[in-house]
């Protein structure tokens, strides 16, 4: 088993907020995480796309009542909504008791449905945790075997690569014929799994939501449609260009990244790690890795664009950490890095306070012009300092 970072983040949260939610798509190991927490404290756990929990919440504040001064725990709570209003009346309630913290955690695999639905209702009451597949400081196996497979803990713990590959088709074929439904039944599962691989062909480039649309046979706002649900179920990344008051033609469409390079790589079929790196998607695979695994660390407070102007000068990530603190971070699938002229031209552009290039090496070093050739490991633990 594999100890996840987030665990003390979420005891943490629990004993300064009444309610915590804790996203991440499906599989990633928000259940184990939460009976985890189980172990440790008096608490229940209820799945909710169980029928027989589901009807243990026709009358929820009975059902609270009998486990008093306990943690609930609601797993898939998205797919019952309407108990969000009878849990703000039990919190006020516990409020005036003077019982203020860690009497709920919700479990959610739908984002931004799960945020409308408990942002509406309980305003100040709770905090919002996302769980990312297993990233690089969580897991003390071989990096490429990470990479290969990605973070989902039973694709990466699988006992051979073909048995990790089976794992990530039937977890996207779960998603296409079920778990997708649920959330928009409209959506045919076959054209949904060619958006879903054309995507994967196209990790890290800049979208181009015609093309996109064109080559699946649909409409630019189905397209749209598509990709909107994707990012919301916490499966597709959008990163957006920085586009700050920079005087220059620039890009502004997003970038787009598969979250998981393993589902990447098993809509692609990729197996074997030789065969990944002779696939014309390993540059792209390993700039989403890395972004991925670097996200999974920043802080809350932290925001990631990419920078690019229309005469090429680019940079791959640019992390805010304040509005004038800007690191420029270059990416490189090599133990020799390098940095291109357009890289020093964008950083000049954004006025980079930092600047690294993130290679496949095993020590930080100073380069020319200010520059850290930085493993992903170190850049990740800076990143945690922050």
């Amino acid at each position: 088993m594999i100890k996840r970072r987030l665990s003390k983040i979420v005891q943490q949260a629990l004993q300064e907020n009444a309610s915590v939610a804790l996203l991440g798509p499906r599989q990633v190991g928000k259940t184990t995480l939460a009976i985890s927490l189980l172990q440790k404290d008096s608490g229940v756990y209820v799945d909710l796309e169980d029928a027989a929990d589901r009807r243990k919440m026709d009358d929820f504040s009975a059902y609270y009542a009998a486990h008093l001064n306990e943690l609930l725990i609601l797993d898939e709570i998205q797919r019952l909504p309407e108990v969000f209003s009878s849990i703000r009346g039990i919190i006020d309630k516990q409020r005036r008791a003077g019982n203020k913290t860690g009497l709920f955690l919700f479990l959610g695999s739908a984002s931004m449905e799960l945020l409308r639905q408990s942002g509406e209702s309980l305003a100040g009451r709770i905090a919002y945790l996302e769980l990312h597949p297993v990233d690089l400081l969580e897991f003390n196996g071989e990096p490429n075997q990470l990479w290969l497979r990605g973070g989902f803990p039973e694709s990466l713990l699988a006992k051979t690569d073909k048995q990790s590959l089976n794992w990530r088709k039937n977890f996207i074929r779960t998603y296409l014929e079920r778990d997708i439904q649920q959330v928009s039944a409209k959506i045919p599962s076959e054209t949904l799994a060619r958006f879903w691989t054309v995507l994967a062909h196209q990790q890290g480039a800049v979208i181009n939501m015609s093309e996109l649309a064109r080559s699946i046979d649909v409409s630019v706002t189905t397209a749209n449609r598509y990709l909107d649900l994707m990012v919301d179920l916490l499966l597709v990344r959008r990163l957006k260009p920085y586009a700050f008051n920079i005087g220059k033609r620039l890009v502004k469409s997003p970038k787009i990244y598969l979250r998981d390079s393993g589902i990447a790589h098993a809509l692609l079929n990729i197996e074997h790690f030789n065969d990944l790196i002779g696939h014309p998607v390993c540059g792209g695979s390993w700039e989403g890795f890395v972004i991925e695994n670097l996200l999974a660390v920043c802080p809350t407070h932290v925001n990631c664009y990419y920078y690019r102007t229309a005469q090429g000068a680019e940079i791959d990530l640019i992390i805010e950490v304040t509005h004038t603190e800007l690191w420029a971070i270059e990416i490189k699938r090599s133990s020799t890095p390098s940095v291109s002229k357009g890289f020093h031209i964008a950083s000049a552009d954004i006025h980079a306070s930092r600047k690294y290039v993130i290679y496949q090496g095993n020590e930080s070093f100073p380069m020319r012009e200010s520059i850290i050739a930085i493993p992903l490991k170190n850049m990740m633990e800076e990143l945690m300092k922050l």
